[in-house]
């Protein structure tokens, strides 16, 4: 390995890095999504793994059209910002959706009563709940579509330290270096996802699905919401 190459790949692995974990949007949607599910480590790691791979991959491919077309970098600043924005206010407005939904899903399952009459006209109440366990979990069509919606507002945030970084040995026709360097900046990302949403599995010593409360999706909601807000401001 030459050394422009060794320090192009810790560059970009260093930079991969400290994106990603100064970026909430990067996991704490997930994290949020698990506890709102009860998903397991797998699922979760594999939404994760998913969206994050949407999300380089994006940025790759327009780094390809880049390259393709001999542009610079400075030229997809705008782009990279209006694709900036359309993500932030996707997930703000995903988020606050599904608030509005975990409320009202906790408000459905909150424990209420019945009037129960009996002949001799004495009448009482019997209270219950909907919210507790089920030997079997049912998914709603909204909850089976949330990950593919993450994944779609994944695919347009654009991953804005990549793009300057792969073009720099485009620039110097070594693609073979723009390779590694597109390799290991997506490695470093990837793995860099999967270690911060690990965590809370980690931390209870646990490895089976997260039990959801019954204000999870609200939860959940506030969470994508201040992610979007921390992505707007960096």
């Amino acid at each position: 390995m030459s050394e422009q190459l060794g320090i192009l790949a810790l560059s970009a692995a260093a930079i991969a890095f400290f994106h990603t974990l100064l970026g909430p949007d990067h996991y704490l949607p997930f994290i949020a999504m698990a506890r709102a599910q009860g998903w397991s480590l797998a699922r979760t790691a594999t939404i994760t793994a998913l969206c994050g791979a949407g999300h380089i991959l994006s940025s790759v491919l327009l780094g390809a059209v880049g390259i393709a077309l001999g542009l610079a970098a400075s030229f997809f600043e705008p782009l990279d910002e209006i694709r900036g924005s359309l993500a932030a206010w996707a997930f703000m407005s995903f988020g606050l959706v599904y608030l509005a939904w975990g409320l009202r899903q906790a408000r459905k399952n909150a424990p209420h009563s019945h009037a129960h009459p009996h002949t001799d006209g004495y009448v009482h109440d019997h209270g219950h709940a909907h919210g507790g366990e089920h030997v079997h979990v049912h998914e709603d069509g909204a909850t089976r579509l949330t990950p593919w919606v993450v994944f779609v507002i994944f695919a347009l945030g654009p991953c804005e330290p990549m793009i300057p970084v792969i073009m720099y040995p485009a620039v110097k026709g070594n693609y073979l270096d723009l390779i590694a360097v597109t390799a290991v900046f997506g490695a470093v990302t990837m793995t860099s996802m999967l270690a911060v949403v690990a965590m809370p599995w980690r931390a209870r010593r646990c490895s089976c699905a997260v039990r959801p409360c019954s204000f999870s999706g609200s939860e959940t909601g506030v969470a994508r919401h201040s992610a979007c807000q921390g992505k707007q401001r960096g």
